[in-house]
This record gives structure tokens, C-alpha cells and sequence, in this order.
């Protein structure tokens, strides 16, 4: 019984959180650079994720979609409390500025909450995964490979086998 209770909850939960994707290009529409105020992007996309501390007093709210998601959105809010950019960031050109050596927290800052973390203990690597969508529409994963020094070792992009398309059947 505890075992369908919880598959019910999970079901939920997945269900809200494709709900929530699904408004986000109504929600982004009703932002405005420049015009729109934090306190509409609260209203809008609710609390953030994660806020990030900018140079010169701004700040970056983070709404992370991921693991069901394939976007992350980054929502600065300048000094002044007026939006100044809002990005989709799981892109190949975002994933370009991913390279060995980076450190794990600047990947985490550039990219958002990943979808999943693999540790592969032998090997002594960690892989960290973020969902996305490639055009037209193609479900991809962006892979970060780092050792126990949580230092970017290397980077690759696959097919999103845990996708929709990939799954078959009933």
C-alpha cells in the first residue's frame, strides 16, 4: 500500500512540474527588459532556485527545470529592481564555455542545478548531467565529467535516452 501511496506522490510531482514547464513561455512573455520588476518575476516564476550575487549590485535568480525540465533560466535583476536579461541557458553555445580545468562551481553557476549526478567510484569520476532540447527537437544530455577534485575533466553530449521518445511502449 505505502508503495502505491508513493507512486501517486511521485506521479504528482512529475505531473506539477510539467505543468510548470508548460507555462513558462506565457510567463517569460509577460516579462519586459527594462520594464519589469523583480517583484514581477516572483510573480511570475515564484521563488528562485538560487540567487547569485553580480558585480555592481545585481543579482541573477535561478529557475531550474531539471531533472524532468530540459531548460534553465537565469533572471537578472539590476541594482535598480528592473530585469535586465533572462536566458535560457542549457545551449550548445553555454556548453562551449565549459572546459577542462574549470572548477565545478562555475559550471554549476554558468548552467543551473543539473538533472543528475553519476559518482563512478573505480574511476574516480563523477558524471553530472543536465537534460536539454537541441533543434528542432531533439532531447539531449550535456555531460560534465569531473575528478574528486571537482575539476572539469572533460565534456559530451548524447542522446537523451531517459527521454519520452526513447522510452517505447505503453
Amino acid at each position: 500500500m505505502r508503495l502505491i501511496y508513493r507512486a501517486a506522490a511521485l506521479a504528482a510531482a512529475a505531473f506539477s512540474l510539467i505543468a510548470l514547464t508548460a507555462c513558462d513561455p506565457q510567463r517569460i512573455s509577460e516579462l519586459k527588459e527594462g520594464v519589469s520588476t523583480e517583484a514581477d518575476v516572483r510573480d511570475r516564476f515564484g521563488a528562485p532556485e538560487n540567487v547569485w550575487e553580480e558585480p555592481g549590485g545585481a543579482r541573477t535568480f535561478e529557475y531550474n527545470r531539471q531533472p524532468a525540465g530540459q531548460v534553465n533560466y537565469m533572471i537578472t535583476i539590476g541594482p535598480d529592481g528592473r530585469m535586465i536579461a533572462l536566458r535560457q541557458v542549457l545551449t550548445p553555445e553555454t556548453f562551449a564555455r565549459v572546459v577542462p580545468g574549470m572548477r565545478m562551481d562555475e559550471v554549476r553557476r554558468l548552467l543551473g542545478k543539473p538533472a543528475k549526478a553519476t559518482p563512478y567510484e573505480l574511476k574516480k569520476e563523477t558524471w553530472v548531467d543536465w537534460r536539454y532540447l537541441e533543434a528542432p527537437n531533439q532531447a539531449k544530455v550535456f555531460t560534465v565529467v569531473h575528478g574528486a577534485d571537482l575539476v572539469v575533466l572533460r565534456t559530451q553530449t548524447g542522446a537523451d535516452l531517459d527521454a519520452p521518445e526513447f522510452k517505447g511502449g505503453k
